[in-house]
């Protein structure tokens, strides 16, 4: 098969893109979705607030049926329950699907494939594996798409915002929620009604055939025995970047996911990513603004212009575990995104470069582990591309 724009990912940021460059007569624009409904996280997400400005009324599974809409009314073809596999070159995807194994060649392809959960497993909690044990995705494609009952007693695993959903979505079900468990010295997302134990870790899963009971941790060496029959892991997202590395494109260390420039360029010429599969998990909205400016860049490249020299990267310090943006190869003509490992209050931020200062300023909003803070471009003028790395931190 052959196309002129491929995007992998078919959840906010891909349908967003897809829509904008259709429109702008990219040419024949495929969008490939690995689930048999398109939308992404959002279908299985019934809260409101959904949009851009936030709606109340506006939930999750309208917010996906809006946003393939447009996709397709632009002129885009959206396909799903079809997986891209591999690489079988530069720009072209090996994928399997209802009509078999293919392959697919574009003039670009856009990797929007969105973040992932670590479940229980990868954040090395010893025990079984028991019925009852999920992550909040899980937990919602359960009770909101199949409509599967849960368990009496459920112990959150989080305390951030997606912590709150998972509680909501437990209590909606019929479960009582004993806790809510971070090891954090706070949390961002108490709910109330539910006892937030900070600092705390969950140290084993006890039970066979469905949990009866967490080992917890305290951090000051106190240790007990929740009794529970659920437990659900939230808010470790990672980019989902198994494709991305197949192909051979750089992951940055702080984001995993692929690292670009400014419009959404990775390192391999023709390549560009969005979205989620940038940083993780970040709003429905953000990553869905993020799909619509990549077009530019798409669309440049498919117009001829030269693929640029790498430029220099971004670096953070501590606090900061992550920007993205990573690298520059011109002036930025959106905001950065950063994320903080810790809470701080009234957050400075310096930007240097060879030690050379290039911005400084008090941020309006406090940094929290669990939202990005946005850092204004202008800076990114004054940005040597000859130079040494950027580095960012937070004070």
């Amino acid at each position: 098969m052959q196309a002129d724009v491929v995007v992998v990912g078919a959840g906010p940021a891909g349908l967003a893109l897809a829509a904008r460059l259709a429109r702008s007569g990219a040419g024949r624009v495929e969008v490939l979705e690995r689930d048999q409904e398109p939308g992404g996280l959002p279908r299985h997400l019934h809260h409101g607030g959904f949009g851009r400005p936030p709606l109340p009324w506006l939930r999750g599974p309208e917010y996906a049926r809006r946003s393939v809409g447009a996709a397709l009314a632009a002129g885009a073809s959206v396909r799903t329950g079809v997986t891209a596999t591999g690489w079988a070159g530069p720009l072209c995807l090996e994928t399997t699907g209802p009509a078999g194994l293919a392959r697919i060649t574009a003039r670009a392809v856009v990797l929007a494939t969105g973040a992932r959960e670590r479940p229980r497993s990868a954040r090395l909690v010893p025990g079984t594996r028991p019925q009852g044990v999920m992550t909040s995705g899980e937990l919602f494609q359960a009770v909101h798409a199949h409509g599967l009952p849960v368990g009496r007693r459920a112990v959150v695993v989080g305390a951030e915002p997606v912590a709150r959903r998972a509680a909501a979505t437990l209590r909606q079900a019929g479960a009582e929620v004993v806790a809510m468990i971070t090891e954090r010295p706070r949390g961002v997302a108490a709910v109330p009604g539910i006892p937030l134990l900070t600092a705390t870790t969950v140290g084993e899963l006890r039970g066979r055939g469905r949990p009866t009971g967490v080992l917890i941790h305290h951090r000051d060496g106190r240790t007990g025995l929740l009794a529970c029959d659920t437990v659900v892991f939230t808010g470790d997202f990672i980019p989902d970047h198994e494709l991305a590395r197949r192909g051979g494109i750089p992951l940055d260390p702080g984001t995993r996911g692929p690292g670009v420039d400014a419009s959404f360029r990775t390192a391999v010429p023709g390549v560009f990513a969005v979205g989620n599969a940038l940083h993780g998990i970040e709003r429905a909205a953000t990553a869905a603004a993020e799909g619509a400016a990549a077009a530019a860049g798409v669309l440049a490249h498919l117009a001829g212009a030269p693929w640029p020299q790498p430029g220099p990267p971004l670096q953070v310090r501590a606090p900061l575990v992550w920007v993205t943006p990573n690298r520059l190869t011109g002036i930025a003509r959106r905001p950065l995104l950063l994320r903080s490992a810790e809470a701080v209050t009234a957050p400075v931020v310096t930007v240097t470069q060879d030690g050379r200062p290039l911005w400084r300023r008090r941020l309006p909003l406090p940094a929290s582990p669990s939202r990005s803070l946005r850092l204004p471009p202008r800076w990114t003028a004054r940005v040597d591309p000859e130079g040494g790395p950027v580095v960012i931190a937070l004070t």
